[in-house]
């Protein structure tokens, strides 16, 4: 991960906003990957699969300790994100099923 060395805090907020404009297409696009997910899943159990969803907080977990960044951090901002999400893949499993 390569950071550039920002020499005002204009240009340091600059970048700060570029990396959240990032962050943000890449929950949009992990959000698309969910509605599809959705499609290929036979019940709404099988949608709030709690082994999973361990599974994918507990390595953005790791991932976070790697980088030095706090698991607590990464651990609330998953669970909040994977809650919405099953929510949207919920409605998505059920709009797909009425057809």
């Amino acid at each position: 991960m390569e950071i550039q060395k920002c020499t005002t805090l204009e240009e340091a907020r600059k970048k700060i906003d570029e990396v959240d404009e990032e962050i943000i297409k890449l929950i949009a696009k992990r959000n698309d990957y969910i509605k599809q997910i959705a499609h290929f899943k036979t019940s709404v159990d099988e949608v709030k699969e709690e082994e999973r969803i361990n599974d994918v907080i507990s390595r953005a977990r790791q991932q976070a300790i790697d980088l030095g960044l706090s698991p607590n951090l990464i651990n609330d901002l998953y669970v909040r994100m994977i809650d919405a999400m099953v929510e949207s893949e919920i409605a998505e499993f059920n709009n797909a099923k009425s057809f």
